[in-house]
C-alpha cells in the first residue's frame, strides 16, 4: 500500500504561483514541497494517510483504497460506527466532505472509534480537526453531530524478548555468506525506500492540466444533499471555519486577465464566449485558493462568511461584468475602460512609435 500522486490533478502543477500546502501541513513528516510539487519517499504509505484526506483535488491516494467505494459499502452495511479496517486502514483518509456526507446519509449520529490511535499522533489530530469542522457546520442547522468513542482498551499483550541463544544464532547467521546476501538486499531496499519519488509532468499530464475535474468526494456530497433538508435556510459560518468550500468577491481592480477561471481546477469560476464576465458556482469551489494565488492585482478575495444555505444549490453568480469593445486599430475585442477605442497591445505600440519618432526629432 503506497502513497500515490496524480500530478495532473495537483493545483501546484497547474501554476508555479500556487501556495497550496494542504498535504504537507497534514503530514509534515512524510511530505515536502520540492520544485513546487509534493514529494515523498518511495515507500511512503499509510503513515501519510492524513494527506490524502486533506488534498482538495484528490491528487493524492493510497494504492488499493477507493474511498467512494468504501462510502457506499459502509452505508450498505447499515453501520453507524467508523473503525479502521482493511477497506479503510486509517480514518484520516476521510476528508471533511466524506464525513459530512456520511453523517447526512445516516438517520442517526455517526460514531467514530479512535481507540487504536495514539493521543499525540498526526492522524488523530487531523481526524479530530475534521470532526470538529463537521460538527460546527451541523451545529449551525441541526442537532446532528459526529460522536467520538475515545475509551482505550488495555494492552494485555506481553513483550517478547529474544533469548540469548536466539540472538547468538542471529549473529552467526549474519556472519555467513547467506546472511551477508540477505543483509545486502535489505540495505538496498532500505536505500530505495529512502529515495524521493520523482513526480514529473509527462506530455499526457500536461494535456490533463487543462481539464477541469470535480473530485469524487464532492460528487458524493452532491448526491447526499439532494435528499437532505438541513440546509434549506440561510445560516452563516465564518470562512475560516470551513476548509473545503468558499464564496468569492471580485473588485473593480480586476483586469480581466482570465487567469482565475482558466486555471480553476473544478470549473467553479467561468466566463462566457466574449469573456465579458466572471461567474462563480460556490458548490464547485474546492477552496484550493489557486484563483487568489494567480491574481496579480489581488482583485479576487474570499467572502468573510459562507452561507450554508448554498449547499446543494447549483447556481452561478456573476461576480463582475466587463465592457467588451472592438479595437479601432486591429479589430480584436478587449476590455474597454474609457478613452480611445484601442486595445492594450495597440495602445502600447502607438506609444512606442510616438516615443521613437520623438527621439528621432520628427514632430507630428
Amino acid at each position: 500500500m503506497r502513497l500515490e500522486l496524480d500530478v495532473a490533478k495537483c493545483v501546484r502543477a497547474k501554476s508555479k504561483l500556487s501556495l497550496c500546502t494542504c498535504c504537507a501541513e497534514a503530514s509534515p513528516e512524510h511530505i515536502s514541497i520540492v520544485e513546487n510539487i509534493p514529494t515523498f519517499k518511495n515507500q511512503t504509505g499509510i503513515e501519510a494517510a492524513a494527506a490524502v484526506g486533506a488534498c482538495p483535488c484528490e491528487a493524492l491516494g493510497l494504492s488499493g483504497i477507493v474511498l467512494s467505494r468504501f462510502f457506499f459499502d459502509f452505508l450498505d452495511a447499515k453501520s453507524d460506527t467508523l473503525v479502521p479496517s482493511k477497506e479503510l486502514p486509517c480514518l484520516s483518509l476521510l476528508s471533511v466532505e466524506h464525513l459530512l456526507s456520511l453523517v447526512l446519509a445516516l438517520e442517526q449520529n455517526l460514531k467514530i472509534n479512535i481507540e487504536s490511535y495514539d493521543r499525540d499522533s498526526v492522524q488523530l489530530q487531523q481526524i479530530l480537526k475534521r470532526v470538529d469542522e463537521v460538527n460546527q457546520i451541523l451545529g449551525a442547522v441541526s442537532a446532528k453531530k459526529i460522536e467520538m468513542i475515545q475509551e482505550h482498551l488495555e494492552d494485555k499483550s506481553e513483550p517478547v524478548d529474544k533469548d540469548e541463544g536466539g540472538s547468538r544464532r542471529d549473529f552467526l547467521t549474519n556472519l555467513s555468506l547467506k546472511g551477508a546476501l540477505k543483509q545486502k538486499k535489505r540495505f538496498e531496499e532500505s536505500l530505495e525506500a529512502d529515495e524521493l519519488s520523482q513526480h514529473l509532468l509527462e506530455s499526457d499530464d500536461i494535456a490533463k492540466l487543462k481539464e477541469q475535474h470535480i473530485p469524487e468526494k464532492r460528487k458524493i456530497l452532491f448526491s447526499v444533499l439532494k435528499y437532505s433538508d438541513l440546509f434549506k435556510n440561510s445560516a452563516a459560518i465564518k470562512s475560516e471555519k470551513i476548509s473545503f468550500i468558499s464564496d468569492k468577491v471580485v473588485n473593480d481592480s480586476c483586469t480581466n486577465c482570465q487567469m482565475c477561471y482558466r486555471l480553476c481546477p473544478s470549473g467553479a469560476l467561468s466566463s462566457d464566449g466574449r469573456f465579458s464576465l466572471i461567474n462563480f458556482d460556490a458548490m464547485l469551489c474546492l477552496k484550493c485558493r489557486l484563483c487568489h494565488d494567480v491574481c496579480e492585482v489581488d482583485a479576487i478575495t474570499m467572502s468573510p462568511h459562507f452561507d450554508l444555505g448554498e449547499f446543494g444549490k447549483h447556481h452561478q453568480e456573476t461576480l463582475i461584468r466587463f465592457d467588451i469593445k472592438r479595437c479601432d486599430e486591429c479589430g480584436n475585442s478587449f476590455t474597454y475602460r474609457g478613452g480611445e477605442m484601442l486595445c492594450p497591445r495597440c495602445k502600447v505600440e502607438e506609444e512606442e512609435a510616438a516615443s521613437l519618432h520623438e527621439k528621432s526629432g520628427i514632430i507630428f
